[in-house]
């Protein structure tokens, strides 16, 4: 039971990434200020968590794609889910974010040959019925835009970039040193176009909230989970982050989709669980690198239920 707990913690922690932005956004951050905030404060969580564990090192070849992931991965994911929180509202952004899957499927596909199965392939249709109904649908209480449509859309397809990097170094490298390289080097791309706005009490408060809970305490609760239960139930009972997500920006904000956006969030989420179900179950299990020092097992920010099953 503590390590459903712990899952249901880590998936109400990163559910507060939306609403908490709309905070922000009212006290008058930008959208691309937040992402910098959160990359940043990122950065200085896992520096600190990677010096005192000693996993800061990485291989120079390796370096620079770590460097490019950051601008991929963490500035263009960051930005563009800020973006559309901005632009279609926390519920809608947070359910186009769960696009991913459908991403992490095709793209497997492609780049690693992995077999797209009938439930894969029904899955991919699902989710995208399922985008295409709540973006239709619009929303009550705010402005749904095409551009924030479009973000929403976007951070989805980066966050399943999560997927392609970590296949390829997380069984070589502490989570923590990823996030240790690419969480500056995505603070740095973000910095160009951020607009600074001065200090307030409720601005210090959302960036405090977005790098401590929705970044560096999400994760670490994650993988206290990920220790006491399998991989598959980890990655099922993490598929709450969206509904929560959405109730709170219904309680906080007075956000409501019709029926027909909420019948396509439920396509979304029905999708994430047959990409679950049609992967092998995997014991749940760490490396002493992770067990160690790393306060995240899954790539970083903010996570669908595949790409982090599978990413581990």
């Amino acid at each position: 039971m503590k390590g459903y707990a712990f899952v249901l913690l880590a998936a109400s922690m990163w559910a507060l990434l939306g609403p908490v932005a709309k905070f922000g956004l009212a006290a008058g951050m930008t959208p691309l200020e937040l992402a910098f905030w959160r990359a940043a404060s990122g950065t200085l969580l896992f520096g600190i968590h990677a010096r005192r564990t000693g996993t800061m090192r990485a291989r120079p070849k390796d370096i620079p794609v770590f460097l490019m992931f950051g601008c991929t991965g963490v500035a263009l994911f960051f930005g563009s889910y800020q973006l559309a929180v901005q632009g279609a509202g926390a519920a809608l952004a947070s359910i186009l974010l769960y696009t991913a899957p459908a991403w992490v499927a095709l793209l497997s596909r492609l780049l690693f040959g992995e077999p797209l199965s009938r439930m894969k392939t029904m899955a991919l249709g699902l989710a995208m019925c399922g985008a295409g109904l709540v973006c239709l649908s619009g929303g009550i209480g705010d402005s749904v835009t095409t551009a924030g449509i479009l973000f929403g859309l976007l951070s989805g397809f980066t966050y399943s970039l999560h997927y392609i990097f970590g296949k390829t170094y997380l069984e070589t490298y502490s989570s923590v040193t990823l996030y240790m390289w690419s969480l500056p080097a995505g603070a740095l791309a973000l910095l160009p176009w951020v607009e600074f706005t001065p200090p307030t009490p409720t601005g210090i408060a959302v960036i405090l909230v977005l790098g401590v809970v929705c970044t560096y305490g999400a994760y670490y609760a994650y993988c206290e989970g990920l220790k006491r239960l399998e991989a598959t139930r980890v990655a099922v009972i993490a598929n709450a982050e969206p509904v929560l997500a959405a109730l709170l920006a219904l309680w906080w904000w007075d956000e409501l989709l019709s029926p027909l956006g909420y019948f396509g969030g439920a396509l979304v989420l029905g999708a994430v669980m047959l990409i679950v179900f049609d992967r092998p179950a995997v014991p749940s299990q760490g490396s002493s690198r992770e067990d160690e020092g790393s306060p995240a097992c899954a790539p970083a920010v903010h996570e669908t239920a595949a790409v982090r099953e599978t990413a581990l």
